[in-house]
């Protein structure tokens, strides 16, 4: 004989969700369809979007492989630099330099993609 209890049913009603109104874990961004303005690579953070940027704009075949693959070794190679400076602040002329080189390729690349329009 098992002394194993039995399994409850599930209820079929969802649990309450948080005052945000998203599941826990989960939360939304509000954007308004609006394009986020171009943002300065000072962090981490930003260059690593630029990245995901890059993956979607690849993704949806407003850029080609090649550039982004050119965009992935400059985010590689800034990511590297931003490690770098922390235990050597001399190499801050480097970065600098590098990440410009990034903002003017990423500049370059939104200029080329086509024009989204609504309707």
């Amino acid at each position: 004989m098992s002394t194993r209890q039995p399994k409850q049913a599930v209820p079929s009603t969802p649990a309450p969700s948080s005052s945000r109104g998203a599941a826990p874990g989960l939360r939304v961004i509000r954007g308004e369809g609006q394009r986020r303005p171009d943002e300065p690579l000072t962090s981490r953070d930003a260059v690593a979007r630029v990245l995901m940027e890059a993956g979607a704009d690849l993704l949806l075949r407003r850029i080609s492989p090649t550039r982004a693959e050119e965009i992935e070794r400059r985010v590689d190679r800034v990511l590297e630099l931003f490690d770098r400076v922390d235990d050597t602040p001399l190499l801050m002329p480097v970065l600098r330099r590098h990440v410009e080189e990034l903002e003017a390729l990423m500049r370059e690349t939104r200029e080329q993609r086509p024009v989204r329009r609504g309707g």
